[in-house]
């Protein structure tokens, strides 16, 4: 059985206010163009539809006709898709009993209630049936209802609701999750557009993974195994952030064949509209090498200049339409930087915050606002007592 493991769409999404819903249109009919052409027998998208809760009308309007393009490829090709941490759980299960019947599977949350389930979708193919698990993101405080002991964790949560399913091993099974997995310990490699919680209590150890022959693992946007090589992170279909340029985004392809045998996986590449470029260097080498291939690209620019430059940015735009960022790097910027770590270092919260108020106004506080800041700062030491 062939499928195609998407995740992270985060349709809506901006790039430093810049909006990219020409780009996901774009690689969302690329997808569907693939799709036609390798005729995968799923296609799994593992969270992350939207980039938030309440997403725009073009937004949805866009997954929407994502969707209806996949459903008109014939032989019909089922799609299997659950909610991420950005999603909203009802507003992704709206209408999923008559979606179904198109053979397009929705979870928007986890069991919740004794009498539920996690939903799952089985599917044939030469070598017999494959279940497919849709687990959507879980909160520990979900899934409270289901066990009479407290659910201190996410690890306990995920396990627990998966141990609940009493999973035939003899079969093959494939697990749709969203969660930030950790293989002993060793943490996936991550991107500047993920948002983590602090401290790695949202972390689910890839051991609650065993019964599954693949498991299709969204919400880290780098490509990745995590533990096994069937433990798989498939990345977003875009870059998301500065940290992700000139990176190469792709589809990752499962082949799943007899029960016991390891699953193949391949990957099809992907072209986006715009590229994501870092550009670093003295301004003058920087223009020299600007090529209207590059004009419209997303560019993120670190000037190296010892020597303050002429009019950097007015000459920057007239090169490029989209610049994220202009960034200045030199012996000057470092030693300011230098001594702004060293200073702070040794200020209290409310020395710190006077200096920042200072850097920011250029003036020390009033006495009614130092009064005041005295006031606040004294019952955040009460409240934390």
């Amino acid at each position: 059985m062939k499928f195609f493991h998407l995740s992270d769409l985060h349709i809506g999404k901006q790039l430093h206010h810049y909006s990219l819903l020409a780009e996901q249109r774009h690689i969302l009919k690329q997808i569907v163009e693939l799709a036609e052409r390798e005729r995968p027998d799923a296609v799994l998208i593992a969270g992350d539809i939207y980039d938030v809760p309440v997403p725009s009308a073009e937004a949805v309007a866009l997954f929407d006709d994502f969707l209806s393009s996949l459903n008109d490829i014939t032989p019909r090709i089922p799609v299997l898709l659950i909610a991420g941490n950005h999603d909203s759980a009802k507003r992704i299960d709206f209408a999923s009993s008559i979606l179904a019947r198109h053979d397009v599977y929705i979870a928007g949350m986890p069991p919740v209630q004794p009498e539920e389930h996690v939903k799952r979708v089985t599917l044939r193919d030469g070598f017999g049936e494959v279940d497919f698990y849709l687990l959507p993101f879980v909160k520990p405080g979900y899934v409270r209802k289901l066990f009479e002991e407290e659910i201190k964790s996410y690890d306990m949560a995920v396990k627990k609701v998966l141990e609940r399913e009493k999973i035939d091993t003899s079969r093959r099974n494939v697990l749709i999750s969203h969660q930030f997995y950790t293989a002993s310990g060793k943490e996936p490699e991550t991107c500047d557009s993920e948002i983590r919680m602090v401290g790695g209590i949202e972390n689910v150890d890839t051991a609650v993974l065993e019964p599954f022959d693949y498991a299709a693992l969204g919400h880290i946007h780098k490509e990745q195994k995590i533990g096994k090589e069937q433990y798989r992170y498939c990345g977003t279909p875009l870059p998301y952030s500065v940290s992700e340029a000139e990176t190469e985004k792709s589809i990752t392809v499962v082949e799943l064949g007899e029960k016991g045998s390891s699953p193949k996986i391949s990957a099809l590449p992907l072209k986006p509209l715009r590229q994501v470029r870092k550009l670093t260097g003295e301004l003058e080498e920087i223009l020299a090498g600007a090529t209207e291939d590059m004009r419209g690209d997303f560019v993120s620019i670190t000037l190296t200049d010892e020597v303050e430059a002429y009019h950097p940015k007015e000459r920057l735009e007239a090169n490029f339409d989209r610049i994220l960022e202009i960034r200045i790097d030199n012996a000057r910027t470092r030693k300011i930087l230098e001594f702004s770590e060293d200073t702070l270092q040794d200020l209290s919260p409310y020395g710190a915050f006077c200096a920042f108020f200072k850097d920011m106004n250029g003036r020390e506080l009033t006495e009614a606002e130092d009064t005041m800041l005295k006031e606040v700062l004294q019952a955040e030491t009460e409240v934390a007592e």
